[in-house]
């Protein structure tokens, strides 16, 4: 019998765990099929480690891997997926946006052999501000367009894969993850699962505004060297309008001899180029923020506590 096991990444989630834990047993055991629950407490500073206790207490299926501080949601994800061992590997959140009746759904889809993987994406942004929906929309067309990440719109983590593809996930053991981008660009076959979007079922969201913009800037730095082409063909065209203008400089001054320029102008034209260099220097600095990061070798994550057999605490 194939085996399912499901990484649920937790933060401060102590009202949605048990709410998502009743449902998606529920839903297991009607598939008739072996699993296990991965809860990866993130650093939670609230009773969460407690409630996930005592869940494990009363459900053997049940295992729980904490974190020694927050480590972020993507180092939760790739603990998860560095301790499971089973046949198809889902990735989850426990406020239950991610609907656990589409499991069935989606082990069926694989389970026909035409798919190695299958993930969800929302149709809808139903209770998302209009501002939000508009960047994260703009945020999927540009990161496909400047990279050879496939993401579609609306894409959710939560996917069902087979074990090839989580083995493949694995081995792209970079320090700065964008998962979304690494489900992508390992390849393998993807069935796209349309859903209409759930709110949560307790608690607030963690993604602030902030946090959804610098992830999708790690996203773009990540799977993408667009940001140094635009710096580079920037200086370029500035060279080139600066030398146009230098000539046309000179004819000014051989045809109609010294003339007052004006101090505001001039000042405009080198703050541009300040402000101008200086973004480009940006753009370079947080590509070498990245690769300091990764020349640091840090384990992605270091789990303090745990109920699992043969947990590797670090990785």
């Amino acid at each position: 019998m194939k085996k399912i096991s499901l990484i649920i990444p937790c933060y401060n989630e102590q009202d949605s765990v048990p709410l998502f834990h009743a449902e998606v047993s529920r839903v297991l055991k009607d598939m008739d099929c072996e699993y296990e629950l991965v809860f990866v407490n993130d650093g939670s500073t609230d009773g969460t480690l407690e409630k996930l206790k005592q869940l494990a207490e009363s459900d053997e299926h049940l295992t729980y891997l904490s974190f020694s501080r927050n480590f972020g949601k993507e180092a939760a994800m790739y603990a998860g997926f560095c301790n499971v061992d089973g046949d198809y590997v889902a990735v989850m959140d426990a406020d239950l946006q991610d609907p656990p009746a589409l499991l069935p759904q989606m082990l069926e889809l694989l389970e026909s052999g035409e798919y190695d993987s299958v993930a969800t994406r929302r149709i809808s942004r139903k209770g998302e501000s209009p501002v939000r929906s508009w960047f994260a929309r703009r945020f999927y067309q540009l990161i496909n367009r400047i990279s050879d990440a496939d993401i579609v719109d609306g894409a959710r983590d939560f996917r069902l894969m087979r074990r090839e593809m989580v083995d493949a996930i694995v081995e792209m053991s970079e320090y700065n993850r964008f998962s979304k981008g690494i489900f992508g660009w390992v390849g393998f076959r993807t069935y796209w699962l349309p859903y209409e979007n759930m709110e949560r079922v307790a608690g607030e969201s963690k993604w602030s505004f902030w946090k959804l913009f610098k992830y999708a800037i790690d996203g773009i730095i990540n799977f993408s060297q667009a940001p140094l082409s635009i710096a580079s063909w920037g200086g370029m065209i500035i060279t080139l309008a600066a030398f146009i203008y230098m000539i046309v400089t000179i004819i000014r001054r051989l045809l109609y001899g010294n003339e007052v320029i004006g101090w505001a102008s001039t000042v405009c034209i080198i703050l541009f180029i300040g402000g101008l260099q200086l973004f480009c220097l940006g753009i370079i600095g947080q590509y070498i923020a990245k690769i300091y990061m990764e020349t640091k070798h840090r384990p992605h994550y270091i789990i303090s506590e745990s109920n699992k057999k043969d947990t590797k605490w670090t990785k």
